[in-house]
């Protein structure tokens, strides 16, 4: 944890709001405020103390139950966490997250985008915009957590949203994050659980919903996986976010997530459906001042079916090294491409993916 810059602050008149508004300014990605810490912003990937005072549970707790709507009060007083959206005019939206701990009342806020970025602005690979092309079957965003998926996903959705002239986007998120407007496309955001009780129930009703695409905020349980895997069987584009670092520990998670006496036809139905896997992760730049993106990006093509239904995903990487024409690309060539331009250190790079798999 580094030494916040922000200088100090006393916290007896501490109010989140302004506190908010300032991480928006700082372009943190998140804002932690925790009973006996000082407010935390996570700024280019580390967490920093912005303030020498600590806050306490008597200022922070009332603050925090007034963002609650009275559901989510009550949620928070029977399970001990609730999960809300937050927003503040002119400012902009937060992902935000309150909890109990042994420490007392703790929240965390995720500074959310104003609008979907292009893929140039997130510094992607132009080979992404491909994922658009795909009229069914799906296409899987994948990374761990607080890497960028489900903006990298905002920014698909939004470029559908340009070219698909006529059709029907539904996207079922938790929560909504960014806003999106019709554009050539009719969209329909749903929040799990504001407007669904799950994503597999949101998903058992959009199949009778009449979408063209089918977003999924995160493919978390068998049940989901499996409605995801028929509709994009029927006809549909289904574009997901996984919580998995590459294409292969992907489709492994997909095929694990079921029973032995289901798995060969979950990788069948695997092998003819997924269409691409493009997995991210944010690195820390040479000079320590912001992150960027190293990705890993597989399209499926005849010899990659045969694998996943063949039980041959180990082969995989192969084909991702050799596929550069084709627009694919390992994570351990996108870190070394990172190396070579000055942009990652060696250091870095090797606590990554191992000395021996990088491409200097």
């Amino acid at each position: 944890m580094q030494t916040g810059t922000g200088g100090t602050q006393g916290l007896q008149s501490f109010a989140i709001n302004e506190w908010l508004m300032r991480a928006a300014q700082l372009r943190a990605s998140d804002a932690h405020f925790h009973s006996g810490y000082p407010p935390l912003f996570r700024l280019n990937g580390s967490v920093t103390p912005m303030a020498k005072e600590t806050l306490s549970e008597k200022t922070l707790l009332p603050q925090l139950l007034a963002m609650l709507t009275d559901e989510g009060r009550q949620t928070f007083q029977k399970q001990k966490s609730v999960d809300f959206t937050y927003e503040i005019a002119k400012v902009g939206r937060f992902r935000s997250s309150m909890f109990m701990s042994e420490g007392g009342t703790n929240s965390s806020f995720r500074i959310l985008p104003t609008r979907a970025s292009t893929l140039e602005e997130l510094g992607l690979p132009p080979q992404l915009a491909r994922f658009t092309e795909f009229h069914h079957g799906i296409v899987l965003v994948t990374g761990p957590a607080g890497c960028g998926k489900t903006t990298t996903l905002a920014a698909l959705v939004d470029l559908v949203n340009q070219q698909h002239s006529g059709s029907h986007i539904l996207s079922l998120e938790d929560p909504i994050e960014i806003i999106h407007q019709n554009k050539q496309c009719i969209v329909n955001q749903r929040q799990v659980p504001l407007h669904s009780e799950s994503y597999s129930r949101a998903m058992r009703a959009a199949l009778r919903e009449d979408p063209d695409v089918i977003v999924i905020g995160e493919m978390r349980d068998a049940e989901t996986i499996g409605l995801a895997l028929t509709a994009a069987e029927t006809g549909h584009l289904v574009m997901a976010s996984m919580h998995t670092t590459d294409a292969v520990k992907s489709i492994t998670r997909i095929v694990d997530s079921f029973p032995p006496d289901r798995q060969a036809q979950i990788r069948t139905m695997l092998s003819e459906s997924l269409q691409a896997v493009f997995s991210q992760l944010l690195l820390p730049t040479v000079d320590g001042k912001s992150r960027v993106v190293a990705h890993e990006l597989l399209f499926i093509n005849s010899a990659v079916a045969n694998m996943i239904r063949d039980q041959k995903t180990f082969q995989i990487p192969q084909v991702m090294q050799m596929g550069k024409a084709q627009g694919m690309i390992t994570l351990a060539q996108s870190i070394g491409d990172l190396v070579r331009a000055g942009k990652v250190a060696r250091d870095v790079a090797k606590r990554r993916v191992g000395e021996g798999e990088i491409y200097f």
